[in-house]
């Protein structure tokens, strides 16, 4: 593997981003399209129901399908232009092969396989099985998630297989497994309209998760009361009867506090405490010095305000907790989620109508996907791959033997961590840019030149893919059928609306052509994705995520169907723990003693300032495709770094200076955007982009213990100004990936 084979300007004149917009009069078909095909988003966990206008096998267009009970046709920024990604310039429609000086030159399939296939066995007959890595992600459909654990275990034989829910759900993960036994949100959206409290932590649903807005809004109307914990005063928390400004990093801390106050006060639910959960005592004796004083200085909230929301959340008769990345982006991220779900348990309210808890997924398939096989400690049903039934059963349903099945591998920072120390030698990967979406991404650089075969399946040629051997061109999400489970635990259904076009190929063939050139193609014979399906129904039968009794006719006449379903007569399960029967080991839900600990790295007299990312309503993720739409990138065109005018004042910057951010692991320039809406300590920046506007070259690698998630959302900085102004130019220019000042640098060192 070496460096970029052009120049960055070279790449992207070739292959993007490039802003592409639909005709003022719309595409060819708009108007009259062959066809209506319902499906879903492909964008957030709301996976809003979608109608997608098909002409001449190119999507020309969308309607609101109304009928669909989530989003009832709205739609969000993101979910009205994806569509414009099915007729991109930048869609790769071959094979490609890097080729050093000139770039990258197109291939047939025939030896674009045939080659990496002898990259993967050169690679492990000389260094072993485990050398070879995979990297997958999830917004891939539940039967693609099922067939790359398959594909990595037996064809590929490698223990290291993850995915970028590793930089999003596994904190949450972690802590409901703990508490409940099982990993999904309690209850259905439908819960949340009716709540008499609801209680948001580090989700900034208005931008994030547009369309669940709709239900806060209608909880409103029925008169509840609504708290926003967040750092700054995003959308939601404008109208909230309570916005608690938390420092980056407190809160566990303020959870403790509130357990604490509820103690006090006696806001508890004694007989749900005393049958129902067990750890109690060990719990509230980890919280008994919480006091006023203590919490705000921890918190950087008020004590008064501190004091408001446990009393609000004490005496509420329902209420609905919601938290997502803001608490979970922590090295103590699964600590954090136990936090918020001991102040649940203690409250009684789980189990029953209009009374929930849940993290928020934000991937497409963040929730499905976590449960069926491309975690590096995971099996299908949600099974742990070190528990000896677990790996009897799905050896079974694989036709392997047991001994044959890798054990548990490495995480997806500590695959980057092994590649720089030479263990891991060749990469293949799948819906995952994790030069953009890794943190202290240029460590992540250096990890790509070091290895000695890259392969990417992709439809765009993302940041990684650059950097791949070879780049097969994959499907789109509108291309091939499927299932994906949402953020509420609802199994829906994905129909291919168009055939992959000109060379490209679905991704699921390409695994299977894989896995037979690697003499494993008997355990891939799938003539259909509901094949794949049907498997996977199998292999989660009994295990904690079940969805035997889901089938693709009960999921379309249903409107989709909430797992667990253990059976083809059973309807689905909307609320969870009905019966006050978890899936713990003593059947009960156990609280967690959390005592606060600081962030790995808090601000001194050098890094004075703290950092903390996030995301904009106009981009998803890595922004690999949101970035290439042209609307979407014209409402948000490059980060900006959001400043409180009085931390603002205090550095002489004002709106629209061009500010070097500097952390103890590089430094990037970004225009001030100075606004009342953060905390005075804190500056933001959202995280889609990648090159010299990379918010991830500053966040810290550091992981939670548990979890292996990354700390992206608390590191210390320094502010400096450079003297210039944000430009025009700079602007226009920032989507594809460098800043105006740096383009003669970053050309030099991509050529070096």
């Amino acid at each position: 593997m070496a460096k970029l084979p052009v120049s960055i300007d070279k790449i992207i004149e070739d292959f993007g981003p490039h802003k592409a917009y639909a005709p003022q009069t719309g595409f060819q078909g708009n108007k009259e399209p062959d066809k209506l095909v319902k499906t879903h988003c492909c964008y957030c966990g709301m996976q809003c129901g979608i109608k997608l206008k098909v002409k001449d096998n190119k999507i020309a267009g969308f309607e609101p399908w109304e009928e669909f009970p989530f989003n009832e046709g709205r739609l969000c920024p993101k979910g009205v232009m994806r569509y414009m990604q099915n007729n991109h310039p930048d869609r790769l429609m071959d094979p490609i092969e890097r080729v050093e000086g000139k770039g990258y030159k197109p291939v047939d399939w025939d030896y674009a396989m045939s080659r990496t296939v002898n990259e993967i066995k050169r690679i492990q007959e000389k260094y072993g099985k485990d050398a070879f890595a995979m990297l997958s992600g999830v917004s891939l459909t539940n039967e693609k998630s099922y067939m790359i654990g398959k594909f990595a275990r037996v064809a590929l034989k490698t223990a290291n297989l993850d995915y970028n829910g590793r930089l999003c759900m596994v904190s949450a993960g972690g802590g409901n497994k703990k508490a409940f036994g099982l990993d999904r949100i309690s209850n259905s959206w439908a819960d949340l309209k009716h709540a008499e409290v609801i209680l948001v932590a580090g989700a900034n649903i208005s931008e994030t998760f547009p369309t669940l807005t709709h239900y806060v809004w209608q909880a409103r109307d029925n008169g509840a009361k609504l708290i926003v914990v967040d750092p700054r005063m995003i959308p939601l928390a404008r109208t909230a009867d309570l916005h608690l400004p938390i420092r980056p990093g407190g809160d566990s801390a303020l959870f403790g506090a509130i357990l604490k106050i509820m103690v006090d006060n006696d806001w508890l639910d004694h007989d749900f405490i005393d049958n129902y959960t067990s750890g109690f005592q060990e719990t509230i004796d980890a919280v008994k010095d919480y006091d006023l004083d203590w919490a705000e200085e921890h918190t950087g909230i008020s004590k008064d305000l501190i004091y408001q929301a446990a009393e609000m959340w004490g005496k509420a008769n329902t209420s609905f907790l919601l938290h997502a990345r803001g608490i979970e982006h922590h090295t103590k991220g699964v600590e954090n989620v136990l936090s918020c779900i001991n102040i649940v348990l203690a409250s009684g309210r789980i189990g029953r109508p209009y009374c929930g808890y849940g993290t928020i997924t934000g991937q497409g398939n963040g929730q499905g996907g976590r449960e069926h096989g491309h975690k590096c400690d995971q099996l299908p049903g949600n099974r742990d791959i070190t528990n000896p039934e677990h790996r009897k059963y799905i050896s079974e349903v694989w036709g392997i033997n047991e001994p044959d099945m890798p054990g548990k591998g490495l995480t997806a920072y500590e695959q980057i961590e092994a590649i720089h120390r030479g263990e891991i030698k060749g990469l293949i990967s799948i819906c995952f840019n994790p030069l953009v979406s890794l943190p202290n991404n240029n460590f992540v650089r250096e990890a790509l030149e070091k290895l000695e075969f890259y392969v990417n399946i992709d439809t765009f040629l993302s940041e990684t893919a650059r950097h791949a051997d070879i780049v097969l061109a994959g499907s789109l999400h509108e291309e091939e059928e499927g299932t994906v489970t949402t953020a509420e635990g609802r199994v829906v259904k994905i129909n291919e609306a168009i055939k992959p076009p000109g060379n490209t190929r679905r991704d699921g063939e390409i695994l299977m052509e894989l896995a037979d050139r690697l003499g494993e193609g008997d355990k891939f014979n799938f003539a259909t994705s509901e094949d794949i399906f049907n498997e996977l129904r199998v292999a989660s039968k009994g295990g904690t995520a079940d969805y035997y009794g889901i089938t693709y006719k009960k999921v379309v006449d249903n409107y989709g169907v909430f797992w667990p379903c253990k059976s083809l007569d059973h309807p689905g399960t909307p609320r969870l723990w009905e019966d006050k029967k978890f899936e713990t080991p003593d059947g009960k839900a156990h609280f967690n003693p959390v005592k606060y600990r600081p962030a790995s790295e808090m601000p001194n007299k050098e890094y004075p300032v703290v950092l903390t990312t996030g995301r904009v309503v106009s981009q998803y993720l890595s922004g690999t495709s949101t970035r290439r739409i042209g609307k979407l990138i014209d409402q948000y065109p490059e980060p900006l770094l959001e400043i409180h005018p009085k931390l603002a004042y205090q550095y002489g910057i004002e709106n629209h200076d061009l500010i070097t951010v500097k952390t103890r692991r590089g430094e990037a320039q970004f225009p001030a955007h100075v606004v009342e809406t953060i905390r005075e300590d804190t500056v933001f920046i959202p995280y889609h982009w990648g090159g010299k506007a990379s918010a991830n070259q500053l966040t810290i690698d550091n992981l939670d213990p548990t979890s292996k998630i990354p700390e992206y959302k608390v590191c210390a900085c320094q502010l400096v100004k450079t003297g210039k102004k944000g430009s025009v130019e700079r602007t226009e220019t920032a989507y594809q990936s460098w800043t105006t000042e740096d383009k003669s640098r970053t050309r030099t060192q991509d050529q070096e």
